[in-house]
This record gives C-alpha cells, structure tokens and sequence, in this order.
C-alpha cells in the first residue's frame, strides 16, 4: 500500500527538502505545498526515468579514487595558473577522443564529472553509442600518455567500483 502511493519515497523527501530550500520559508504553507509537489511529482515519474540499478563491485576504491581525484585537482589548478599567467603561447590547447570501455550510466557520469572537474580539461561530447569521450585540454603534450592517464587512473577504477 505504501509502494503504491509513493512509488519513491526518498525523491518525494529531497524535492520537499528542494522546496524549501528555494522558498526560503519553513512556513506550514510551504510545507504543504512542497509535500503536495514532492507527492505528485514522484508518483508521476514513470520507470523509464530511472538508471540501470547500481551494483557495487569494490566500494572502497572510491575512497581511493578520491584522494585520486583531490591529488589531481590540486595539481592541476597550479598547473592551469601557471600557465594563465605565464606567456599564452605556450598554451597547446586541443581536442582529444577517449575510447571507453565502460558503458554504465553512473559510470559514465562520475568519470565525465571528474574530467570536467579537473582544471584544464573539460570534456565536450559523449559520443551516441557511449564509447568515445571528446575532450578538451588546455595544454596538450602527449595525447596517449593523457588517455592512458584517464582510462587508468579514473576509467578503471570506476568500472571495479560500480561492477561494470
């Protein structure tokens, strides 16, 4: 009976969070209101919306990969301010293609925001049958050394941890 009414209980409780956070207000008013939301908008989520269930094959390589992911960050803000601040004809920007072997959604996700995050890249295209990634540097040295850095350091660690 309670499947029934709400078919996803914990959407309903972070859109109601949402709501309020946005009004800015815990009024009873807005609480009802965001509730009413909460309720309708997660009963009229059909099951298409949803992602392939999560499997965790090794969740704690994902301590590991952060540290990983902080280390890099860190490093590559240095980086990326030296080079802003330095001659901008050093700059080697470019365009590159990851092959990827991973297709999971959650996967794929978490490797493009950690591309995305770390200065100096950003990755641009996932390509439609998920198994290349266009991304851009701002410096490009080695291209092969960078996607083995990627697929190494972020790609398979991701694919032991969401069991891909």
């Amino acid at each position: 009976m309670f499947k029934r009414l709400f078919p996803h209980p914990w959407l309903t409780v972070v859109l109601i969070v949402c709501w309020l956070l946005l009004m800015n207000d815990i009024s009873p008013g807005n609480l009802l209101l965001g509730a009413v939301l909460g309720c309708a908008i997660s009963f009229r989520v059909g099951e298409g919306l949803w992602l392939q269930p999560v499997r965790f094959g090794r969740p704690w390589l994902l301590l590991r990969l952060a540290v990983h992911v902080l280390i890099d960050i860190v490093v590559a803000n240095v980086e990326v301010a030296l080079l802003v601040l330095g001659p901008t004809k050093r700059l080697r920007p470019a365009f590159i293609e990851v092959p990827l072997d991973s297709t999971h959604e959650i996967a794929l996700t978490v490797l493009i925001s950690v591309v995305s995050l770390s200065p100096g890249t950003l990755c641009a295209e996932l390509s439609d049958d998920r198994t290349r990634l266009a991304v851009h540097v701002l410096d490009l040295d080695d291209e092969a050394a960078l996607i083995a850095l990627i697929k190494s350091r972020y790609e398979a660690p991701l694919m032991e941890i969401f069991a891909c």
